[in-house]
């Protein structure tokens, strides 16, 4: 079977990368990358950061020789209207014209929603910071393709802020837990057939708890979920517990149906 072709978009800013990379983080493209690997080594993966564009020349003359695209997250909250944001819901836009299978994690979900005519605001539940605990799959999830064996209640690695609250015209709703009633989604936009995640399958826990160590002062003084270092400490205590219990294949399940989905004609 040939290779498939997969497009990789990096939602973060450069400069975020940049610190990720001081401090020895792989960006989210490179975690996804690594993660894709784990189930096959036949993909032929471009990375785009549209952020990082002033036009898409680059890409759109042969986006269409992608067999799909996994978007993934990013540190920006959709709802501040800045230059680098516009670049991707525009961008996003131009992938519902020409790549009929995408995969929407988290960021990537909300830049899916916005493009497409839903809406994204602040979560009024609270954040998921590394994790998500008890997301249950519904009547429609249990038989969608993303879910395939999937078990009906399970925790993922999670780090978001903001959630989805309108759907877009004709999307389904696939699973939900206390702090996001939209966990995932299912709609179509153009040629494009989008599945959507809050959470995030292809990141580890071990990233997690890097990226907390790494945002706590942010997360302390500026998003104010924790009062101290002593309540950030507990948190990934409570996530190192976690990590014992999860188990690869369950955990990244998603990706694999994904990819399965990406062979079907």
């Amino acid at each position: 079977m040939k290779n498939l072709n997969l497009l990789v978009v990096e939602g973060n800013l450069q400069k975020e990368n940049d610190n990720f990379r001081k401090h020895g983080i792989q960006t989210h493209a490179e975690s996804l990358r690594n993660s894709l690997e784990y189930y096959t080594k036949d993909l032929n993966i471009d990375v785009f950061n549209p952020c990082s564009e002033k036009s898409f020349d680059k890409i759109l003359p042969n986006i269409k020789k992608y067999d799909g695209l996994i978007w993934g997250g990013s540190s920006l909250n959709i709802y501040n209207d800045c230059i680098e944001i516009r670049r991707q819901i525009s961008f996003m836009k131009e992938c519902f014209k020409n790549i009929k299978k995408i995969l929407a994690i988290c960021w990537g979900m909300q830049v899916a929603v916005t493009a497409a005519g839903g809406s994204v605001k602040k979560s009024v539940n609270g954040a998921h910071i590394g994790i998500a605990q008890d997301i249950e799959i519904n009547k429609n999830g249990q038989s969608h393709p993303l879910y395939k064996a999937k078990m009906k209640k399970f925790n993922s690695p999670a780090f978001n802020f903001d959630e989805v609250v309108t759907l877009p015209e004709g999307g389904v709703h696939l699973a939900s837990n206390k702090i996001n009633k939209i966990q995932s989604i299912n709609f179509k936009s153009g040629v494009s057939d989008v599945w959507g995640l809050q959470y995030h399958p292809e990141i580890t826990y071990h990233k997690m708890i890097t990226l907390i160590n790494f945002r706590k002062d942010r997360l302390i003084n500026d998003r104010k979920c924790f009062k101290d270092e002593l309540e950030i400490k507990n948190h990934i205590k409570f996530i190192e517990e976690e990590t014992k219990r999860s188990e690869k294949d369950s955990r990244m399940l998603e990706l694999k149906n994904f990819l399965d989905y990406l062979k079907v004609a």
